[in-house]
């Protein structure tokens, strides 16, 4: 008894030591870093042309309506501080070079704050715009700043190997120091919730304190308990972002198992004989002309997502789920017309691929990046490529 008693202590000691010792999933956060920034900036590029039909001043939803809707639901929104063309334009320029920025893993800090302000006030600004990729992307941006999601394959993990540590130079000050005077516009003429005024203070200062202690005391007690408490906040976003990712699949398995048309296997069909959904008429008629195939895919569907919340302790079972989820999504992207809404599913799912997987796809993209810039350089640059 008093033996089971010590090994279950020493198990519960070891496991907060891990979870607070350490950012656990750095190679999962950046894959999800990286998916999340790359498909909005892909779709605000791609809209770019429509942007101010979409989310400006030119749009069906105009200000004064949502002004009303903001003010109803406190939804946060920094396209609601003007109505003026230009700040639209820049709103929008900052939410592109953001996402890019995030996607580099440069000051990941900082921009990823930046990315969230975007999306929230982007989409916040015209809220039928959105799809179900898009309520993804919105909860995401909110998660990625809570995570250390720059550890591996980004500009900061690459700064931090080359002097010491990631937030060396001026750069990282300056940008703060913009974003703290924005902050403090906000407060002082009232556009911010308290809520979101609260989240914003406080993000500020936690970062002015890591800069200061980074800077002045880098291997004091300072230091490591400001490292304690990023590996927790850390740790707490990945294991929200899985569940939510749970939660999605869950919730959107046991509504279609409610409906008549996924019940009888001819949900599928119907979606594939709309024009808005059917991008390659040619292939979309051949799938839905085999009632077997249609059958056969709805079923799977709805198999796939009510069991994989209960597969994810499973190493093996969980893996196949995830290689049949992210090819339904692939296949939704191509048949139904929805790249941007698979991306963004795709960029969820990848916090449950195996870090034995996700090592190697980095390796093999390393070597490719290595040999083209080798070629590029005339020779005896591939080493240069792969340790910097």
């Amino acid at each position: 008894m008093v033996d089971g008693v010590r090994r279950a202590r020493a198990a519960a000691g070891r496991a907060v030591a891990r979870v607070s010792g350490q950012a656990l999933g750095p190679y999962q956060s950046a894959v999800v870093r990286i998916g999340f920034s790359a498909t909005w900036l892909f779709f605000l590029l791609r809209e770019f042309p429509h942007r101010s039909e979409l989310y400006g001043p030119d749009g069906p939803w105009s200000f004064g309506l949502a002004q009303r809707l903001i003010a109803s639901n406190h939804a946060f929104s920094v396209l609601m501080w003007s109505d003026a063309e230009l700040w639209f334009q820049i709103v929008y320029a900052v939410s592109v070079l953001s996402s890019l920025l995030l996607m580099l893993g440069w000051r990941t800090r900082a921009t990823s704050v930046v990315f969230m302000v975007g999306v929230l006030s982007l989409q916040n600004r015209s809220v039928f715009m959105g799809d179900g990729g898009d309520n993804v992307i919105h909860l995401m941006a909110m998660y990625l700043v809570l995570t250390r999601c720059a550890q591996v394959w980004s500009l900061d993990a690459r700064r931090a190997r080359l002097r010491g540590s990631a937030s060396a130079g001026a750069a990282g000050p300056v940008l703060w120091g913009v974003l703290g005077a924005l902050f403090a516009y906000g407060a002082v003429t009232d556009r911010f919730s308290h809520g979101w005024l609260a989240a914003f203070a406080a993000l500020w200062v936690v970062c002015a304190l890591w800069w200061m202690v980074d800077r002045y005391e880098p291997e004091g007690e300072g230091r490591a308990a400001l490292d304690v408490l990023a590996n927790l906040v850390h740790n707490a976003g990945l294991l929200v972002i899985m569940a939510e990712v749970c939660l999605i699949y869950a919730t959107a398995g046991w509504y279609k198992i409610q409906g008549s048309r996924w019940q009888d296997g001819t949900a599928l069909y119907y979606p594939l004989g709309l024009d808005y959904f059917t991008p390659w008429p040619g292939l979309s008629g051949l799938l839905a002309g085999s009632g077997t195939v249609v059958m056969l895919l709805s079923y799977g569907t709805v198999a796939v997502q009510v069991a994989f919340p209960f597969t994810v302790f499973n190493r093996r079972i969980k893996n196949v789920l995830l290689a049949l989820m992210m090819l339904e999504h692939a296949g939704i992207a191509v048949l139904l017309g929805l790249p941007f809404f698979s991306l963004a599913m795709i960029a969820a799912d990848a916090v449950f691929l195996p870090t034995v997987f996700l090592v190697w796809l980095g390796a093999r993209a390393s070597g490719v990046v290595g040999r083209r810039w080798s070629a590029a350089a005339g020779g005896g640059g591939s080493e240069r490529a792969l340790t910097g």
